[in-house]
């Protein structure tokens, strides 16, 4: 049996698994880390311990396949990484540790100061990551998922939502452009997206 709930802590070993099996734009990133654990501090885990009510799972036979993972407060959420989350992970893992080039760039990520403010926090305050294994791809979970999400946020009267996605990615940017996101940023490594969320798309 297929459900979605919020993520609660026993899910959060299940939560680093995903994240990593779905680390390399939607693909297995296992070969490319040798700590199988730092996708998943940087893109998942810190999201459950600030905002876990914004966090939700898909699971099958009660084992987590999929997540949701967010934040109603960008703002805040960047202030508690910084002050709390970044600073254990900068003290676990110096800018030497590894000469892997995927953990070497996600630690310089580490290392690097989190934006207080972008000009689009204030009409997307809200941000996420969504990953699902290949096995519950194209099923409808992750619409389901977004959909769970957005209730949420409009029961906490959050106007829109913003995420990031690598520009090889073409089946996620598909996806996003269903679920009517459109680009707020070109990054040299993809696009900022944000979802108004009374139904229309602000830029």
């Amino acid at each position: 049996m297929t459900t979605i709930r919020n993520v609660q802590e026993v899910d959060i070993p299940y939560l680093y698994d995903i994240c990593l099996k779905t680390g390399d734009a939607g693909s297995d990133a296992s070969k490319y880390f040798s700590d199988p654990y730092l996708l998943g501090h940087y893109y998942a885990a810190p999201y459950v311990f600030f905002d876990q009510k914004s966090c939700f799972v898909v699971t099958s036979n009660s084992v987590p396949k999929g997540y949701i993972v967010a934040t109603t407060d960008t703002v805040a959420f960047n202030a508690w990484m910084e002050s709390t989350w970044l600073a254990m992970l900068r003290e676990r893992y110096s800018r030497t540790f590894s000469i892997l080039e995927h953990e070497t760039a996600l630690i310089s990520l580490i290392h690097r100061k989190l934006d207080s403010q972008e000009p689009w926090f204030d009409q997307y305050p809200a941000h996420g990551h969504i990953d699902l294994l290949p096995e519950i791809q194209g099923k409808g979970y992750g619409k389901k998922l977004m959909e769970t999400l957005f209730s949420y946020l409009r029961e906490r009267n959050v106007p829109g939502i913003h995420l990031g996605v690598a520009g090889q990615n073409k089946g996620a940017i598909a996806f996003y452009n269903k679920m009517n996101f459109s680009v707020i940023k070109e990054e040299l490594w993809g696009f900022i997206l944000g979802r108004y969320l009374n139904g229309e798309t602000v830029c």
